[in-house]
Order: structure tokens, then C-alpha cells, then sequence
């Protein structure tokens, strides 16, 4: 029997596997408070909208670590929810261009890199690229990530 996810199993991930995730979030200044004290930042550029003012951005910024988790949250239900077993970590994270609040943040991934794990027969190492985009399809993240994603177990139990 099949156990229910709905994340994406190893072998539904191959490499050039583009996917344009459904759900898309806008942020706003509340989130942008709320996580920017809750994990301790005390950087006025998120904070303080006088301080902001008076920067090339003239308002406060999106936390870029709020940008980051958002875009990789918005790619769970797709691909990791039910079958991941870990993260394993960031090759490069970058943000070419601001957020702010209000503005709408939607993601698509490509896979760039898949391989059976060598030590876990049930899992594989699947490289993500996670771009973000707001409302204007201007890329505001990229992010490559690594997950340990679970094979589905009627496949590997046939190859095992």
C-alpha cells in the first residue's frame, strides 16, 4: 500500500523537472515584524520606517531570511511534503532585488542535480534551484538547496 504525501517521491524528481508552485503569499509588514524580532534581528532596515526612510530604499525592507524561507515554503506541498527526510543545506542563496511589504511572492524550482544516496537505499540526494519572484516576475531570491528525499518504496523495494 502507497502511503499518502503530497510531496514528490526521489524518482518523480528527475534533472530539468521545472515546477511552478500553486500557492503564492503576500507579505506583509506584520509577518515582516513578527519574524524579524521573533529571531532577534534588531537591523532598523526592517524595523524602523524613519530609519528606512532615509535610505535608497525609503521603507522598510523584507527581512531577506523571511524572502527565503517564504519561497522555500512555498515549494513543500509540491515536492517535499511527505517525502523528505532532510534538509541538507543551501549551495548558494541570493536576493537580487528587495521586498517589501505588500509585495506577492511566488516560486519556481528546477532540479539540477539527483542521486541515489549511497548509505540509505530508501532516499536520494535531489538538488533544488528555488526561485522567487514578486507580483512583477521580477526575481527577488534564488536559493540551491539539497533534501534527502525519500524513494518510493515500491520502486525501491523492486531495485533493493
Amino acid at each position: 500500500m502507497t502511503q499518502k504525501r503530497l510531496g514528490s517521491w526521489y524518482e518523480e524528481l528527475p534533472v530539468g523537472t521545472v515546477t511552478e508552485h500553486a500557492i503564492t503569499r503576500t507579505l506583509t509588514e506584520a509577518d515582516n515584524v513578527f519574524f524579524t524580532t521573533m529571531t532577534m534581528n534588531p537591523q532598523p532596515l526592517h524595523l524602523d520606517a524613519d530609519f528606512a526612510s532615509r535610505t535608497e530604499f525609503g521603507r522598510p525592507l523584507v527581512n531577506s531570511l523571511l524572502t527565503l524561507s517564504t519561497v522555500v515554503g512555498l515549494t513543500v506541498p509540491e515536492l517535499t511534503l511527505g517525502t523528505t527526510v532532510a534538509n541538507l543545506g543551501f549551495g548558494s542563496i541570493e536576493f537580487p532585488r528587495p521586498v517589501f511589504a505588500g509585495d506577492t511572492v511566488r516560486a519556481v524550482t528546477e532540479v539540477t542535480a539527483a542521486r541515489l544516496s549511497k548509505s540509505r537505499p530508501d532516499a536520494g540526494i535531489v538538488e533544488f534551484r528555488h526561485d522567487g519572484y514578486n507580483q512583477r516576475g521580477e526575481l527577488v531570491c534564488r536559493a540551491v538547496r539539497s533534501a534527502l528525499m525519500l524513494r518510493d518504496p515500491e520502486r525501491a523495494g523492486a531495485a533493493g
